[in-house]
């Protein structure tokens, strides 16, 4: 079956709140609403349901997952990475993020066309940035790859080759926290342990999962967005190319609009319920506590109450309310400033030296890259 490219999924019209049934059979309340939807996310009395996963992944099916927890373990972790991805953290290395981008762009240039921009630009810059973030140099870029790609993978791989590749990456998170333990420096590992360890309450075993955690979203979710991105660009939107590089901040503008439009997560592969834990009301419904609720935020960001007219008609008009694409609340995506200064980055520095980039196979024979929650293009052929 041929998948269609995420930029042209279709959701559901944003309603009133509905029952419905959850893959195990457990009845819920699911809501689609902008208002709706925001108000969950940013309720701390809706917590995540602990239920039977429907697609088992070595990094969420533990207790130590920081996705099953909430409260103060859940924020005491947070907490250990919190000054990095702040604005200012954010500032300090976005120099680092230009310099990656300059160097593949220019490798682009120096190769010549044709090329794929997968292997060559969407898949080594995230991996590049994060190797620098976290002080990584001796671990091959494939051998990363393999475990992200195995931290959430298809059905169809066996579980043993999983087992495997979730052992040999929390061996790789716990060599690499014990050497920074003994040699620390500027990077992130060396901030989180020295945080965790200053703090204390925060379990070894937590911490460890945390690391592989942010390691899987750092090059995955990148990744994702970088390569639906420009799939999306470059198939249906040749128009907005030339601004696109000519203008950094009309790319931070469009940079927002397209991961608030192009899910950064297949929406038919999660439904990640939330469980209340007192009586409260939303949408004019009545929840009581052990209420299971759902949410489309792929629904919730397309509504017309918040977003009115075509969203994708103007992609450099700034966005009339925050998008619910990184979540909310306290579960709001750590790493959502970084994610959205590589985007606007690596597309504003790629129009600027290849204005004449052009796909040079038609978007439907696009094969796909997919894991349990993500897919993204497998290989972007371009000319230029």
């Amino acid at each position: 079956m041929k998948l269609p490219p995420l930029h042209r999924l279709t959701f559901a019209d944003p309603g009133p709140p509905r029952r419905t049934t959850l893959p195990g059979g457990s009845p819920a309340w699911h809501f689609t609403r902008y208002d709706d939807v925001r108000q969950v996310l940013a309720d701390d009395r809706f917590v995540r349901a602990l239920l039977p996963a429907t697609a088992t992944s070595p990094l969420t099916d533990t207790p130590d997952a920081m996705a099953k927890q909430d409260g103060a373990g859940h924020l005491r972790l947070r907490h250990t990475a919190k000054g990095t991805f702040t604005p200012r953290g954010i500032g300090r290395v976005t120099p680092m993020v230009a310099e990656v981008t300059d160097r593949l762009v220019a490798g682009l240039v120096e190769q010549g066309p044709p090329t794929d921009l997968v292997d060559h630009y969407t898949r080594p810059l995230p991996i590049a940035v994060m190797n620098k973030l976290l002080g990584v140099h001796d671990v091959d870029d494939a051998q990363l790859l393999r475990w992200t790609e195995l931290a959430f993978p298809e059905p169809s791989v066996p579980e043993g080759e999983i087992a495997e590749a979730a052992r040999e990456f929390t061996e790789f998170a716990v060599r690499l926290m014990a050497e920074r333990r003994r040699t620390p420096g500027p990077d992130l590992i060396s901030t989180l342990v020295r945080t965790a360890d200053h703090e204390g309450d925060i379990p070894e075993s937590s911490l460890v999962n945390f690391v592989t955690t942010l390691v899987v979203a750092g090059y995955d979710t990148t990744m994702t967005m970088l390569g639906n991105a420009l799939l999306y660009l470059l198939d249906e939107r040749p128009q907005d190319w030339a601004r696109l590089g000519s203008d950094e901040a009309a790319a931070g503008v469009l940079a927002d609009r397209l991961t608030h439009l192009i899910p950064l997560n297949d929406p038919a592969k999660q439904t990640n319920p939330l469980r209340a834990t007192e009586d409260l009301e939303v949408g004019r419904v009545a929840i009581r506590a052990g209420d299971l609720v759902t949410l489309d935020r792929g629904a919730a960001n397309r509504d017309p109450a918040a977003f009115p007219g075509d969203p994708f008609a103007d992609l450099f008009a700034p966005l009339e309310h925050p998008t619910l694409a990184f979540g909310g609340g306290q579960h709001y995506c750590l790493g959502a400033s970084l994610a959205r200064t590589e985007l606007r980055l690596a597309l504003h520095r790629l129009a600027t030296r290849l204005p004449g980039l052009r796909l040079t196979v038609p978007v439907d024979a696009v094969e796909w890259r997919a894991s349990a929650l993500t897919r993204s293009p497998r290989y972007l052929p371009v000319t230029w």
